[in-house]
């Protein structure tokens, strides 16, 4: 399934390409809800690749899987970060993702957006990286700290002359304090050697930080990477928090679909943290101070918490000297447990209605068990039957046959798939139709995937777009390092990627039929109806 841990996470954008129908309406639609649901996973940033391509007539993943193997080496540093080095000779360049493992979930409660705002300031440089002179610098950062903390006791005690005073006093300062910022030096270091994609994102459940470089830069990326989470410094912090309270208004209280969606989580889960939206909450986010990010950069980006994926023309002994050098400077330390919460069992169907401008949005939602589940491949495949691409039952069903919406989708794995999750449904209402035509035509498409078994041909058509599917996120050296951290985080070990293939083809119609049984229930579901605003 396209929208599965194999692709959904980081190729949303070339599922939106795929799913676009040319009419202007459908372009539009699609990128809207596209834009608000990838913000509600994960704060995207899209990395130019190298591609590196699979050969065209490969039939079979064994022997992939064997030269994989073949040529991955893994190692564990005495702090306890760990390499995956994949050696790709087939052209000069390689590409590294650093995999933070921590995101949303693991904020503290009335902190939420720390993670998504630590991914933004571990781009602002370093003592000597970001700066024109530290010591001069150090003083000023200090102060504007200070003057916030007694900007929000003041306001506190409502002394408004005070508060006006103060605010004087902290522009002044801050001002100063820009003065000596070298803007995006790392991204001009980066750029200026050759380097590609410099970019990161936060999900709920990570943090990941990526680019690429001709493959005579591997030092050169052993130093600056090892160097911004050795030393980091947060500078610019006031000045990135309004960059991200505007990405919140323009993503989320600007835009209809987008307060769907956060509205819909908050129903669909009561206690998990996956009900909270990675960017976090407008208020959190005013509230959060340095000292918050410092704390939670100490409680969870410590070496036995990082991951690190090299992918490319490297030699893996070259790696691993490196990374002694650079990344062993890194002191062990025990990572902070999040104390996340158990969802308890749904017991009857909920329902959350918004009135906005807008066209009418059907959401539906079913529970489903996590990624390392022994059904996760039924899953996907229920998923691809359903919502993949124009041979999909609900494209053919409600958008080609009974032409009552103009988009309709699937994801299985929302907000994250680390836990117990969602498998969401959407759809966009066609004019002169509406959200409980939807729900009707989408529940009868459902219903008979728990009635009837799937015929061997629709069932084999999905395995083989499925094995598609692997095989193109897999195909730069970019995709195939973000797949294998993917797997050897959540599951224990990147060979899990090329098992869920296997998987994948076991799957019977048996299997189906009890998966939907089983899931699709009214007391499992939820409910969103997005309804256009009269007057």
């Amino acid at each position: 399934m396209k929208h599965s841990i194999l692709n959904f996470r980081f190729w949303i954008l070339d599922w939106l390409r795929d799913k676009i129908q040319k009419s202007p309406v459908q372009n539009y639609v699609s990128r809207l809800f596209a834009a608000a649901l990838a913000l509600m996973i994960f704060c995207w940033g899209l990395t130019p690749q190298a591609a590196i391509a699979l050969q065209p007539n490969q039939t079979s993943i064994q022997p992939y899987l064997d030269r994989v193997i073949k040529q991955l080496t893994e190692f564990r540093l005495d702090n306890g970060l760990k390499f995956i080095v994949l050696e790709r000779h087939q052209a000069p360049v390689v590409s590294f993702l650093t995999y933070a493992n921590v995101g949303g979930i693991d904020e503290p409660d009335g902190q939420t957006g720390v993670a998504h705002f630590l991914e933004h300031l571990a781009f602002k440089g370093t003592k000597r990286i970001g700066t024109t002179d530290y010591k001069a610098e150090k003083p000023l950062l200090d102060r504007l700290e200070q003057l916030d903390n007694q900007i929000r006791t003041a306001k506190a005690k409502d002394q408004k002359d005070n508060v006006a005073q103060l605010q004087t006093e902290f522009k002044s300062i801050e001002a100063q304090a820009l003065k000596l910022v070298k803007q995006n030096e790392i991204g001009q270091i980066v750029e200026q050697a050759g380097g590609v994609g410099l970019n990161a994102n936060t999900s709920s459940e990570a943090t990941r930080y990526f680019y690429s470089f001709p493959a005579n830069k591997l030092e050169l990326w052993m130093s600056l990477e090892s160097e911004r989470f050795l030393d980091p410094v947060f500078r610019e912090f006031y000045k990135e928090k309004d960059v991200i309270l505007e990405e919140r208004r323009m993503r989320v209280e600007n835009s209809p679909v987008g307060l769907m969606v956060e509205k819909f989580i908050d129903t669909a889960f009561k206690v998990h943290p996956y009900k909270r939206p990675v960017i976090g909450y407008d208020e959190d986010i005013r509230n959060l101070t340095p000292a918050n990010v410092k704390q939670f950069f100490e409680n969870y980006y410590v070496p036995s918490n990082l991951t690190i994926a090299v992918v490319g023309d490297v030699n893996p002994d070259e790696v691993k000297k490196l990374a002694q050098i650079y990344f062993g400077r890194y002191q062990a330390k025990p990572k902070a447990q999040a104390k996340i919460t158990p969802e308890p069992k749904q017991t009857a169907t909920r329902e959350v209605t918004l009135e906005l401008s807008s066209q009418p949005w059907y959401f539906e939602g079913y529970h489903r068990p996590a990624v390392t589940d022994a059904d996760n491949a039924v899953y996907d495949i229920i998923g691809s039957l359903l919502s993949d691409g124009r041979t999909s039952r609900l494209y053919k069903s409600l958008i080609e046959t009974k032409r009552i919406a103009l988009a309709a989708q699937g994801t299985s794995g929302f907000p994250g798939d680390k836990y117990p999750n969602l498998m969401l449904f959407y759809a966009l209402t066609a004019p002169g139709n509406t959200v409980d035509d939807l729900a009707i035509a989408l529940r009868q498409e459902i219903e008979r995937l728990k009635t009837e078994p799937v015929a061997e041909t629709e069932l084999q058509r999905v395995k083989t777009q499925a094995r598609a599917g692997l095989l193109r996120s897999l195909d730069s050296n970019m995709g195939m390092a973000q797949q294998l951290l993917e797997y050897e985080v959540k599951t224990g070990s990147w060979r899990n990627l090329f098992k869920q293939l296997d998987d994948i083809a076991a799957v019977t119609p048996a299997d189906i039929q009890r998966v939907a049984q089983a899931t699709f229930t009214p007391e499992n579901r939820t409910v969103g109806k997005l309804l256009s605003k009269q007057g």
